[in-house]
């Protein structure tokens, strides 16, 4: 964080000094009680309904507390905290947030999608940090409370920030766009995930397009060409620049001549009537979209568009991303067990369609969760997506991934199936199936800590 006189904080936010000094700065900052207090020189938003410990806070001070309790409470602060009260917290709040955010001129993108966005964010991160200090949301921790430590993540060295936004109800989206205010937004894809928060597809689609109204005057839009649900985002009052990426001929960067090669993806880009040859590494299609949206994402930074590909060949795919390794019996194991929804899955079934070949394909499905009403639709499309295909075992674990069992089953799949309501005995299906011809996909949902466990289980050197 930039350090911040306090006397300049009070005077932004109009409040008035109920004890201690204001003569010296803060280098952090925290909404108490939702993030820890770590560090000495401290800011933090105090709300009516917080029960404080007035020593921890003095303990780690300086410590500066903002709140609108009443003065009589706020009077037992002890000699090491400085304390400002404000008429309203949560207009003091908003107040400060955008003092903080309007101190830096420099690009900030937010990423938001089904899939990709947490890849994407990684690839532009990858790119930019060779010669850029990046700001980022770490991993995929993206929930809506962690964007005021991510913001206040930027100091006075920071030359670009990239966030990742995290979706789990209408005006998730919204919220930490108001944060960030960035000036690029990206989304990847739009599919089938928490119906449970937004009621529907519909509504799923309206919560992802709170980006669009969320994004800086004049800043940049980027967007999947060949998205379905992402043509259904209302752009009429979208007022900046667009950029669209895919395989489509009207991309404004396209990639063409897509082929699966060793660790990776192999294609061309096509960019400003220029071609480029481009690696990534990593399989699948989807791969190479999240590669284009940070390829549009740099350059509209000002990176040079062949430099850009040159340094997404020694991006590293993230763990459990569709992440290959040698298993049990000289098999291939293929860990993507960290997140499981519908558009992730179809992603995954389509890079078996190419690896797979010739193989014996073991499919481990776990549930898909936060689907709402939707549950049993979805879970049966999964199944009847894989009784398409040639896959040689099915195994479902848990009560909602049975009905993908139930579907590909009544679709006729050739498979072998089974369905388990835990990973107790599924090791005892397996085990015997294990050889060099033998590639196994697990996916489940990064809240199973047992499908994790048992992923792990399955590789040659665990």
């Amino acid at each position: 964080m930039k350090p911040l006189r306090v006397k300049d904080i009070r005077n932004l936010l109009q409040g008035e000094i109920i004890s201690g000094s204001e003569n010296w700065s803060v280098s952090d900052a925290i909404y108490y009680n939702r993030h820890e207090l770590t560090k000495r020189n401290s800011l933090m938003f105090v709300s009516r309904s917080d029960s404080i410990n007035w020593h921890e806070i003095n303990n780690k001070g300086p410590s500066l507390v903002i709140s609108d309790k009443p003065s009589s409470e706020l009077k037992n602060a002890l000699s090491d905290t400085t304390v400002i009260k404000v008429r309203s917290l949560v207009q003091a709040y908003w107040k400060f947030l955008d003092y903080y955010r309007n101190l830096f001129k420099i690009p900030v993108v937010a990423i938001t999608g089904t899939c990709g966005k947490t890849t994407t964010k990684e690839m532009i991160k990858h790119i930019l940090s060779k010669d850029w200090n990046v700001q980022a949301s770490f991993s995929s921790k993206n929930e809506p409370r962690q964007s005021f430590p991510y913001l206040t993540g930027i100091d006075g060295n920071t030359e670009a920030a990239v966030f990742e936004l995290g979706l789990g109800n209408t005006g998730n989206i919204k919220h930490q766009c108001m944060i960030y205010q960035p000036t690029i937004g990206i989304i990847t894809t739009i599919g089938v995930h928490h119906l449970d928060g937004c009621g529907n597809l519909e509504g799923y689609i309206k919560a992802k397009s709170e980006i669009v109204d969320g994004i800086k005057q004049d800043g940049t839009l980027i967007l999947n060409a060949d998205d379905t649900n992402i043509k259904k985002v209302p752009l009429h009052s979208f007022k900046g620049k667009i950029i669209y990426f895919g395989v489509n001929e009207k991309s404004h960067i396209r990639a063409s001549n897509i082929r699966f090669t060793k660790n990776g993806m192999d294609f061309q880009v096509h960019f400003s009537d220029k071609k480029y040859k481009a690696f990534i590494p990593g399989y699948g299609e989807h791969q190479v979209y999240n590669a284009l949206a940070a390829l549009a994402a740099v350059n509209e930074m000002g990176m040079d568009i062949s430099e850009a590909i040159s340094r997404l060949t020694t991006y590293k795919n993230m763990a459990r991303h569709l992440e290959f390794s040698s298993g049990m019996g000289g098999s291939t194991i293929i860990d993507d067990t960290w997140t499981n929804n519908p558009t992730s899955v179809e992603a995954a079934l389509k890079v078996l369609d190419s690896i797979g070949k010739g193989k014996n394909v073991i499919l481990v499905l776990g549930d898909i969760k936060r689907l709402g009403n939707f549950e049993k639709k979805y879970h049966r499309e999964i199944g009847s997506m894989v009784a398409q295909r040639d896959i040689h075992t099915l195994i479902t674990i848990g009560s909602k991934a049975e009905d993908i069992a139930i579907q590909a089953k009544k679709d006729g799949t050739k498979a072998n199936v089974y369905s388990f309501k835990d990973v107790n005995g599924v090791m005892d299906i397996l085990k015997p199936m294990l050889d060099n011809r033998a590639v196994l996909l697990i996916k489940g949902p990064m809240s199973s800590r047992s499908m994790i466990s048992f992923a792990n289980s399955l590789k040659e050197n665990n």
